[in-house]
């Protein structure tokens, strides 16, 4: 497993934008952003750092890859 650095939300977001993520809605401190096809649905924290165990879960939420999101980044 490789491991992942430190990102913001926004970072993330940018990320998961490249991966076919556009945002949907926000309500809070949550942003959600979704993908049509295939179907997925994720919600990232609006913090500056998000912790390691919370961007596991976004990534795999996404259907993605450790791998795949770090060369999104």
């Amino acid at each position: 497993m490789s491991r992942l650095p430190q990102v913001s939300a926004r970072e993330c977001i940018k990320a998961l934008e490249k991966a076919g993520f556009y945002v949907a809605r926000q309500r809070g401190s949550h942003i959600i952003l979704r993908r049509d096809d295939p179907f997925a649905r994720v919600s990232v924290p609006n913090h500056r750092v998000i912790k390691v165990g919370t961007l596991r879960g976004i990534i795999h939420d996404a259907g993605l890859s450790v791998e795949e999101f770090l060369e999104l980044l």
